[in-house]
């Protein structure tokens, strides 16, 4: 059976949200890292560029297999074999700490994804099983710095944050937290005291901090386009592929 997405550059950029050139960038790493290969087995019957289409698809649209597999004329067995075999390979490479490290400035926060496998997350505050997943954003040019694995979702940010292993790719880097995230190094919000009302610079700070630390939650949202971190049904490392390999995504909608 013969399928129905090539990629080409209508349905490359109707099913991904990528523009070709971006897509092309996207299918350079993956080959780079290794991707043309086969690993074992029969070789694959769809060439890289179809394979890499057909992974930035399901992230996008959160097909299942079985819908998927017709589109591009495989069964759903290879669809899933495509899924495992190069959902690593498009992850988000952690950033290096920056040169003008003194100069740079990165926000930090936790996002809630719904998940279906139990051994990944746990019953959170919005009402559904999901994993907490602490994402760095670069507050001027609001790309994705880095990701961590992801957690239960009634893990309290700071904790998320201490066990992440994130910091150490922000040595040297200025990272405003929110609230939650106090006691860990981060710069956050002045706290209200009891019977001690915010002074009016404080407050001042405070609006100033909101405003600049919504750009990594409109970054959360906008990663949540890529329908995978709405409802996630991957299983054990899933998620965390999911989540790199969205932010990869995301950053090249920004380049240039």
């Amino acid at each position: 059976m013969a399928g129905v997405l090539r990629a080409e550059r209508v349905w490359v950029e109707t099913f991904t949200g990528l523009r070709m050139d971006q897509f092309g960038r996207l299918l350079k790493a993956v080959r780079e890292r290794g991707g043309e290969g086969c690993g074992w087995g029969r070789p694959w019957r769809l060439p890289l560029a179809e394979r890499v289409l057909l992974v930035a698809v399901y992230y996008r649209t959160n097909l299942t297999m079985r819908q998927l597999a017709p589109l591009f004329g495989v069964s759903p067995a290879m669809v899933c074999r495509v899924i495992q075999r190069l959902g690593p390979l498009l992850a988000l490479e952690p950033a290096r700490t920056p040169a003008d490290a003194a100069e740079r400035l990165w926000i930090v926060d936790g996002t809630l994804v719904p998940v279906r496998d139990r051994t990944v997350g746990a019953s959170s505050r919005n009402y559904r099983f999901s994993a907490n997943v602490q994402v760095i954003v670069d507050a001027e040019s609001r790309l994705v710095v880095a990701t961590a694995r992801p957690v239960p979702g009634n893990t309290a940010d700071a904790k998320a944050w201490r066990d992440s292993g994130l910091a150490q790719h922000c040595e040297g880097v200025t990272v405003l937290g929110g609230g939650a995230y106090i006691n860990t190094g981060l710069i956050v919000p002045h706290r209200k005291r009891p019977g001690r009302p915010l002074l009016k610079g404080e407050e001042e700070d405070n609006a100033q901090h909101r405003k600049v630390r919504a750009r990594v939650e409109h970054t959360s949202s906008r990663m949540k386009d890529y329908k995978i971190l709405r409802d996630c049904r991957q299983r054990g490392n899933g998620l965390h592929h999911a989540v790199q390999d969205v932010a990869r995504m995301h950053n090249l909608t920004l380049a240039a």
